[in-house]
């Protein structure tokens, strides 16, 4: 059952001058990294796209029944059959299974703090910060340090994992007459779970096995799984089996290496199940399409809140009279957005006319235009600034 704690705080209107100002340090740094992180993305972007172009020109299918010494370093795709000769051991615990890789997990029950504030303006530019502490019990991946928590009295934690989460691949894994290495196996396909028994139990180390039961297929160290205590932990298993997988990477001899491109990315594919070399280059066309708008949006949010934080001063000083304060703050917000927008395009641009001037040059006129917008509504914000 969760409880919580709740905090009051105030801070005068001098004091967050004086934390606004300091943000201007935090401002003058991240925009710089940000920029540094947008031209960076795009260069990767560029060199992916490229690395994949090159690939799909010089990939060669072929079959996983025999190894043909022709293909000697050269791009292959195949799909076979994907065995381990034998099973992959778990050597902490002892589980064993018919698969290509297993994968444990252990949770441990534990006290965690979760916190949620309001801040409310007051007339003179001072600011009171109501904080709600609130704690509940609940199954984690490692331990929490209680220690930490603003309330720790009544929420203590106790205890420690076993032997922490494992990826464990098999040995001596083949894809029809081919090896493949351990690098590839620790990422092939997506685990199932994987229920342990009373065999398993059994099985256990002397160390672990007293007390040990099994609920909903793991091993939970406790004593009352259906009413868990601060310190209980659990221990679940899932494996990849063997079956049908795509291959692409580069042949070397009966086994496998990354082929690396001129471009300059390395190309190392699994899938499960029949996956044609197209539809892998599609796949990892889509991924590197989904990464880079991931990042330009990450680098467009923190180069905004690096404006924001120069010019929260001028927010601080007009919030004497907090409706004031709020109009400058929106403002400046609002142009910190652009601002961010604007030069981000203005990176992204740049990096593209390199490598293809049209669409450099049309998103650079979108830089302009936003600019423009951003000069217009900074002199809009004037009046509201000397009232203020």
């Amino acid at each position: 059952m969760a409880d919580s704690y709740t905090e009051t705080t105030s801070q005068g209107w001098f004091s967050r001058i004086g934390e606004s100002i300091k943000g201007i340090l935090f401002g003058i740094v991240i925009i710089p990294v940000t920029i540094v992180l947008l031209w960076w993305n795009e260069g990767r972007a560029v060199t992916t796209a490229n690395s994949l172009k090159e690939g799909a020109a010089a990939v060669v299918n072929v079959g996983s029944d025999k190894v043909d010494a022709a293909n000697e370093k050269k791009l292959v795709h195949l799909t076979g059959d994907a065995k381990a000769a034998e099973p992959v051991v778990d050597p902490d615990y002892g589980i064993s299974a018919p698969a290509l890789r297993l994968v444990r997990s252990e949770e441990i029950y534990q006290w965690v703090e979760n916190q949620k504030s309001e801040t409310k303006q007051k007339v003179g530019g001072g600011e009171e910060t109501t904080t709600t502490y609130t704690y509940e019990k609940k199954w984690v991946d490692e331990p929490v340090k209680s220690s930490e928590f603003k309330k720790p009295d009544g929420h203590t934690n106790e205890g420690e994992l076993i032997a922490g989460n494992k990826n464990i691949s098999a040995e001596n894994v083949t894809l029809g007459a081919f090896k493949v290495p351990e690098s590839f196996v620790s990422h092939m396909g997506s685990p199932t779970k994987h229920a342990v028994t009373d065999a398993d139990l059994a099985k256990l180390p002397a160390d672990l096995k007293a007390g040990t039961q099994i609920q909903s297929g793991a091993f939970y160290f406790g004593a009352k799984p259906d009413a868990p205590t601060v310190g209980d932990v659990r221990v679940s298993f899932e494996i990849v089996k063997p079956g049908v997988f795509s291959l692409m990477a580069a042949q070397l001899g009966d086994t496998f290496e990354p082929y690396q491109t001129k471009a300059g990315d390395a190309i190392d594919f699994i899938e499960a199940g029949t996956v044609s070399a197209e539809t892998m280059f599609k796949n990892a066309a889509s991924a590197n399409t989904i990464i880079t708008w991931l990042l330009r949006f990450l680098g467009f949010l923190f180069m905004a809140f690096g404006f924001m934080a120069i010019m929260k001063p001028l927010s601080v000083l007009g919030s004497v009279i907090p409706f004031i304060g709020n109009i400058i703050g929106m403002g400046t917000g609002l142009i910190s957005f652009v601002l961010a927008g604007t030069i981000s395009l203005v990176v992204i641009a740049i990096a593209w006319i390199v490598v293809r001037p049209l669409l450099g040059i049309a998103i650079l006129v979108l830089a302009v235009g936003s600019f423009i917008y951003t000069r217009k509504l900074a002199a809009a914000s004037k009046p509201a600034a000397a009232a203020a």
